[in-house]
């Protein structure tokens, strides 16, 4: 065998092992695309035949999972383009339909990911930095209380807003609480979000500006584009889910579709939150997408789904 015909018939298990050396490069700031894209392809490689050979336990294809969602965002904030990360999804699905589940590289690669991600999997709190603001993600075990387990804080003037996911063994409901003036009381709220159906793809309204640097204002598509989904359920805001610098609010509970829909938005979007008072006053604040997906999918290892 030449030494070409050995580096070459070395590229797939390098290509295989690639994944898990690379494993905690997602915390660092400012990926490039290329490597963002790259890591994609070797994480959804990954889960795709972890989906096709059962190779791994719940706990690490959750935590795969969740890696997977924010390469994709990382990618995604980076540069590159929906086609181009559809594109390397389908090459990727296509590389691991490809393998038999007992080859040897991918033996090989599942052994150096269940590595790479056996601590990540005991990791119980995690910050999902966007362009504007923070998703914190919390999966600590608390079965008497209500937590909040996905939050994002936010502003509707000089009413302060709190919204993710909470529950108490996982993540059971999507809640936004927001504290109001005395005597003040909306009587109802929607999840304002792009309507996936209508659109092809993020509404951005840069106008000459930096990506990073455009308003949540404008990261929402115009109305003839949007979808709602109102509150289900309406009340006092509990002391378990209330921050510590309030003392009281409204809590408003979405239908567990919202969550599902807010995961598969464009993290560089956002979704916004509109209180409904009586006389037809409306107040707004804007929520960052952000790594949503990624942060859900983390509370996920906790659970083993």
């Amino acid at each position: 065998m030449t030494s070409k015909t050995r580096k070459n018939a070395r590229r797939p298990a390098d290509r295989w092992m690639g994944l898990a050396l690379a494993a905690g490069f997602l915390t660092v700031p400012g990926l490039a695309a290329a490597g963002s894209l790259d890591l994609f392809y070797e994480r959804t490689v990954m889960t795709a035949a972890d989906g096709r050979c059962g190779l791994f336990s719940a706990p690490i294809g959750s935590a795969l999972a969740a890696s997977q969602a924010q390469a994709r965002g990382a990618a995604l904030r980076a540069g590159a383009d929906r086609s181009t990360l559809r594109s390397v999804e389908l090459r990727a699905r296509n590389k691991a339909a490809g393998v038999p589940c007992d080859s040897p590289d991918l033996a090989i690669a599942s052994q150096r990911v269940n590595t790479a991600f056996e601590g990540y999997t005991k990791v119980l709190k995690m910050d999902y930095p966007g362009d504007m603001t923070v998703w914190k993600a919390d999966r600590g075990s608390s079965a008497e209380f209500l937590r909040w387990r996905l939050i994002q804080d936010s502003k509707a003037g000089d009413t302060r807003v709190v919204f993710g996911l909470a529950g108490r063994t996982g993540a059971n409901a999507l809640l936004v609480i927001a504290n109001f003036p005395e005597g003040e009381a909306p009587y109802a709220a929607r999840l304002v979000m792009r309507d996936v159906d209508l659109t092809l793809g993020p509404y951005l309204d840069a106008r000459g500006q930096a990506r990073e640097k455009v308003p949540l204002s404008r990261r929402l598509p115009p109305e003839t584009a949007q979808t709602a989904y109102s509150a289900e359920a309406r009340s006092r805001a509990g002391t378990d889910l209330l921050p510590k610098d309030m003392t009281s609010g409204w809590a408003f509970r979405f239908p567990a579709e919202a969550a599902r829909t807010l995961a598969g938005l464009d993290p560089r979007e956002s979704v916004a939150i509109e209180f409904l008072f009586a006389g037809d006053r409306t107040q707004r604040t804007f929520i960052e997408v952000g790594d949503f997906a990624a942060g859900r999918a983390f509370l996920q290892v906790a659970a083993g789904r």
